[in-house]
């Protein structure tokens, strides 16, 4: 599936999902009330894509379309240097040098950040939590992959970053060792793929999505102490799948 480029204002927006241009900076959206996503396209101009656009995300998963899906190669280095709260997330920034090659296209991992519950969902299931490693290529094409955590086994992986955790929005802290994106990845790397958009404004659509089919666990203590830190649900609503195919 083509994926279109998007200019350099959004991709500077998208790669961090959550630090926008100056204008989208004096923007205020939330996830409830009249800053909610039901509102967002109509807050600035640069959002009405959350209105109009017909491949928003997240989606429900389900009615999936067989098809010859090339491997998803993961060459993740150690690299995520920072965390930091910013009112909608808890975002891991990454270091350069780690990426993913879906057939013979690459793109680069450049942070992973969480929402909780789930914003998409499989044959209608919600997760706990998502978590969601945003990559570009060198064109400035997104490719998001999205894992879902279920209620278990304690995440020692998790727990690196969790420990860092600011209770505070715009606190950061600088994660050293830095910590290693794989280890947050289940095992198999099979996967559904769709083409979407990013889930927070403004909404840029052309984004390859890969959400994994195996889940990873967290236990309840560290599902709480996101939430603890966020005060609140940060998952956009399901949005219409429309006229697009999920593969599997």
């Amino acid at each position: 599936m083509s994926i279109k480029k998007i200019s350099a204002a959004i991709l500077l927006m998208s790669l961090s999902l959550f630090t926008f241009s100056s204008v989208a900076d004096d923007v205020h959206w939330d996830y409830s009330g009249h800053d909610g996503p039901e509102h967002w396209g109509e807050l600035d101009p640069s959002f009405s894509t959350c209105s109009t656009g017909k491949n928003q995300s997240p989606i429900n998963l389900t009615e999936f379309i067989e098809g010859d899906l090339p491997e998803l190669k993961v060459n993740y280095q150690a690299g995520g240097h920072e965390i930091l709260n910013n009112g909608h997330t808890i975002q891991i920034n990454y270091a350069l040098g780690s990426t993913i090659t879906v057939g013979n296209h690459s793109f680069e991992l450049k942070q992973f950040h969480f929402h909780s519950p789930s914003e998409n969902t499989i044959e209608g299931y919600s997760y706990p939590m998502e978590a969601h490693f945003v990559h570009a290529d060198k064109d400035s094409n997104l490719a998001v992959i999205a894992v879902m955590f279920k209620v278990g086994e304690h995440s020692q992986e998790l727990e690196k970053e969790w420990r860092l955790m600011p209770e505070n929005t715009g606190e950061k802290q600088t994660i050293q060792p830095a910590v290693d994106a794989n280890l947050l990845l289940p095992p198999n790397h099979d996967y559904y793929q769709f083409n979407g958009s990013l889930t927070t404004p403004p909404c840029s659509e052309s984004v390859r999505w890969f959400v994994m089919k195996h889940y990873v666990t967290a236990s309840k203590e560290q599902l709480e102490k996101f939430s603890q830190a966020i005060h609140h649900t940060n998952n956009r609503p399901i949005q219409p799948v429309n006229s697009r195919m999920i593969i599997q």
